[in-house]
């Protein structure tokens, strides 16, 4: 099957809130999209290594390690690799400047796109009330999507014996919650509004794992998504044009969707 796949070349590729060391984190759908997904420049946009859950429990497998040292030799081929930290691997942020074999942190950074459009590129939390003013809360939260996660562990087995695509629970319920709806909304705002403080034309950002790109009052609003649950990435094009790419691991043996046409290889696209 995976012969049927071509490795797609991008200027830009933003990924964010991988949660390596959660048991959640679909390292085996990233190291896929990693092996047919190339470029440039790789922006991780926060959340890529979970230091919460690691102080809780340490649990890193041989796949973390698998994407750390795909990512490293990217850095080392040539590919500029910024790592800018979110609210789950903020000790890095104590680093701002400093290389890692190659992966440069920053807090934030405005990304110049090929058509000369300019995007603040931050992870987001900064704009999370719960995260920012009411640490237990966040916690606790924290905790209730583990529990989350762990149904979609379960439902993920079953899907795959009756030979069904991937579908995320957490996320489903997540967008059934009024509550939850209202909270992505205004957060979309806020990030836009700090893009416009910022005077650019657009605003990257991750964190509250939601995938989208759109316009809001004239900015435009780019959102990752992440590799826990809808497993996103945003692909900017040479001509400056972006991709939402939803991508499903290739495999026989693992969760799989319909594989389109081999000239766009992914298995969900969404132009801008």
């Amino acid at each position: 099957m995976t012969d049927a796949v071509e490795t797609r070349h991008f200027r830009t590729l933003f990924i964010s809130d991988v949660h390596l060391g959660s048991k959640a984190a679909r390292t085996d759908f990233l190291l896929d999209f990693l092996r047919y997904h190339e470029a440039d420049t790789i922006i991780l946009v926060g959340d890529i290594v979970d230091g919460w859950r690691l102080k809780r429990s340490w649990y890193w497998p041989q796949g973390c390690n698998d994407v750390v040292q795909k990512l490293l030799r990217k850095a080392r081929k040539g590919a500029r690799i910024v790592y800018i930290p979110g609210n789950h691997d903020e000790f890095l942020r104590s680093f701002p400047g400093v290389h890692f074999g190659g992966i440069e942190v920053a807090e934030r950074m405005i990304h110049e796109a090929a058509d000369g459009k300019k995007y603040l590129v931050l992870h987001g939390d900064e704009f999370d009330v719960v995260v920012r003013n009411i640490r237990l809360l966040a916690y606790l939260g924290d905790w209730a999507y583990d529990a989350a996660i762990a149904i979609n562990v379960v439902l993920a087995a079953v899907r795959r014996r009756l030979h069904l695509p991937y579908w995320s629970f957490s996320a489903w319920a997540k967008l059934q919650v009024k509550q939850a709806v209202n909270f992505i909304g205004e957060f979309q705002k806020v990030v836009a509004e700090e893009a416009r403080r910022n005077n650019v034309d657009g605003v990257i950002c991750g964190h509250i794992h939601h995938a989208v790109m759109e316009d809001i009052e004239g900015i435009r609003y780019i959102n990752t998504g992440d590799w826990v649950e809808s497993c996103t990435a945003i692909a900017e094009h040479m001509d400056g044009t972006f991709e939402l790419i939803s991508w499903q691991k290739i495999s026989q043996s693992a969760e799989i969707m319909a594989l389109p046409a081999p000239s766009t290889p992914v298995g969900k696209v969404q132009a801008a």
